[in-house]
C-alpha cells in the first residue's frame, strides 16, 4: 500500500460500511500538544487504521500509531530518543448512554454534528498517553550513576525518652 497523508476528519460509519483500511502518515507539526511535551519528534506519525462492523453490528475502528520523539532525561537532563507505539480500538458514540452500552474492549469516541471524528486530535491524545510519566535513560546509558543520586547522609535517630516511663513510675509508687 502507498503511504498517504491521512485526513484529519473522517466519518467512521461510512468508512466501516466500505470496510476502509488506511495506512499512511500524519504530520507531527499539526500536533501542538504533543510537540509541547517533547524536545523534538520525527516529522511523521505512521498510522494504520481499519474501519469495520463487528459481530454485534457496532462500528469499530482500530489500529496502531508509531513515531519517535526526543525527551529530556529527568536524572541527567540530557536528551534521549524514545520510540512511541500506541494501539487503539474505538467505537463512535453520540451521548453518554451509547458510551455506557459499549463492550469494555472498545473505547468510546464522540462524533461531531456531521457524524465525523477528529482523527488528528484522537491520535494526538493516544500518543500523549503513551509518553512515559517520568522520562529517563536506562541506568547504564545515563550520565548520572546511582552514587550520584545520593545526597548527604542520614543522621542516626536521637534516643528519645519513653513517654510511658511516667506510668511505670506511678505503678511502682502504688505497690
Amino acid at each position: 500500500m502507498q503511504k498517504v497523508k491521512l485526513p484529519h476528519q473522517v466519518e467512521p460509519v461510512k468508512s466501516a460500511l466500505k470496510r476502509s483500511d488506511y495506512e499512511g502518515v500524519i504530520a507531527t507539526k499539526d500536533m501542538a500538544r504533543l510537540m509541547g511535551s517533547v524536545v523534538s519528534s520525527d516529522e511523521w506519525v505512521e498510522v494504520k487504521v481499519q474501519f469495520e462492523k463487528d459481530a454485534q453490528g457496532l462500528t469499530v475502528f482500530h489500529g496502531t500509531l508509531d513515531t519517535a520523539v526526543v525527551l529530556l532525561c529527568q536524572r541527567c537532563n540530557e536528551a534521549f530518543d524514545c520510540p512511541l507505539h500506541a494501539d487503539f480500538c474505538y467505537s463512535p458514540v453520540q451521548g453518554q448512554q451509547d458510551a455506557e452500552a459499549l463492550p469494555e474492549a472498545y473505547d468510546p469516541v464522540e462524533v461531531g454534528d456531521h457524524g465525523e471524528v477528529n482523527l488528528l486530535q484522537l491520535f494526538e491524545d493516544e500518543l500523549i498517553l503513551s509518553l512515559p510519566i517520568v522520562p529517563f535513560h536506562a541506568e547504564e546509558d545515563c550520565a548520572i550513576t546511582s552514587d550520584d543520586m545520593q545526597f548527604g547522609e542520614i543522621e542516626p535517630e536521637q534516643k528519645q525518652p519513653n513517654p510511658f516511663a511516667v506510668l511505670k513510675e506511678l505503678k511502682r509508687d502504688q505497690e
